[in-house]
């Protein structure tokens, strides 16, 4: 026996899982979140080549994306709490001046003006990143104000959240400004006012609905129409919710096998590598499948709010538990309007979906989670 092994035998077994436990606090990553997230993406990636046609390019493109917002996720994990509460106005408003920006000299594409193009180098959707800076502006506002919030803290959050969701919803882009309004609205709830101000703000919400109705655009208008009755026009506006239906059934429990959808592959679905990703995913691997990429999304959230219940600081427990609140309502909402339950609204499907403004978004908001509470250790109680 060797002098090392002989060191190993009586090196203490609790100071070998200190040591591991110190490697992951000193870069301030949660080995079970990260754990959980590449097993996502690792799937995600899977049924991405099936839905892109075996396009190997389309996943390869991908990886590069999901590979800089992991970058994204590491790089913003080691910034503490109060510095990312000190510069949270600065994004919130850079944000606004790129969404200002937008409805200027936005970059136009599927008749709507959504993106900010610098030439030759990125095209990105601003109203991602909102995602991120809402939450954010709304509880570095209230973790130095007593909370309950007063109704001129209610006022000034209201604010906070309307002037962005209002530029979003112009470009327009319903299921994104929604996202973002809701990011906003968790924090406040999470803030503690009260079921009787919670219940006199909903019926105000609904009073406003025909107020919506008349300000929606006309394809807006029948999407609801069709969300109501797809079979009013099967082969125009329901095409779209009828096919994935389809899809999702005649996958039954175990599915038709991976690269093995007629939906799909003979390209019935629409938009079947982004927004009815979901689709593929039924048909070709069953409910099982779904239930297995639905089991890895509970433990996100799960393990997310685990860890903003631990936050140190009010500012922490506002920020982590709406970003993983919101995730949830990104999947909730996807999954909702592929298989019919909601109307379509153009949401992709969080870390599965192609796309890369949206997974650094996604990630960052997890790396700020993991900041807050990789830190946690650092700060005396």
């Amino acid at each position: 026996m060797g002098l090392r092994d002989s060191a190993l035998l009586h090196y203490p077994r609790n100071a070998r899982v200190k040591r591991r436990v110190t490697l992951w606090t000193r870069i301030h990553l949660d080995p079970w979140l990260c754990a959980f997230l590449l097993l996502l993406l690792g799937g995600g990636l899977v049924v991405l080549y099936s839905a892109s046609g075996q396009r190997l390019s389309v996943v390869e493109a991908q990886a590069m994306r999901l590979g800089v917002a992991l970058a994204a996720m590491v790089i913003v994990a080691q910034f503490s709490p109060k510095t990312l509460c000190r510069w949270t106005p600065v994004a919130y408003g850079a944000g606004l001046l790129m969404l200002i920006a937008v409805e200027l000299m936005g970059d136009i594409g599927m008749g709507a003006q959504r993106w900010l193009v610098i030439p030759g180098v990125i095209r990105f959707q601003p109203s991602e990143l909102m995602k991120v800076a809402m939450p954010m502006m709304i509880a570095a506002y209230l973790h130095r104000r007593a909370l309950p919030p007063s109704l001129p803290d209610l006022l000034v959050c209201a604010a906070i959240i309307a002037v962005p969701v209002l530029l979003i919803a112009r470009q327009p882009d319903l299921g994104t400004s929604l996202l973002v309004a809701a990011s906003g609205v968790f924090v406040v709830l999470l803030a503690g006012i009260s079921w009787r101000i919670v219940g006199v703000l909903g019926l105000l919400a609904g009073s406003a609905l025909p107020l919506l109705w008349m300000n929606m655009h006309d394809y807006q208008r029948q999407r609801v129409l069709t969300f109501l009755n797809p079979e009013s026009d099967p082969l125009g506006s329901g095409w779209n919710i009828i096919q994935s239906t389809t899809a999702i059934g005649s996958g039954g429990i175990f599915g038709k096998g991976w690269t093995m959808g007629t939906q799909s592959q003979l390209e019935f679905l629409p938009e079947r590598h982004t927004d009815f990703i979901v689709a593929v995913l039924g048909e070709e691997l069953g409910l099982i499948g779904m239930l297995s990429f639905l089991a890895v999304y509970l433990l996100i959230v799960g393990r997310g709010l685990v860890m903003a219940n631990q936050a140190h600081d009010t500012f922490g427990r506002l920020v982590g538990g709406s970003l993983i609140l919101t995730f949830f309502i990104y999947v909730f909402v996807n999954i909702g309007m592929v298989s019919g339950i909601l109307p379509i609204v153009g949401v992709p499907l969080p870390l599965v979906s192609y796309g890369g403004t949206s997974s650094v978004t996604l990630l960052t908001g997890f790396g700020i989670l993991m900041a807050i509470h990789g830190h946690r250790r650092l700060l005396p109680r």
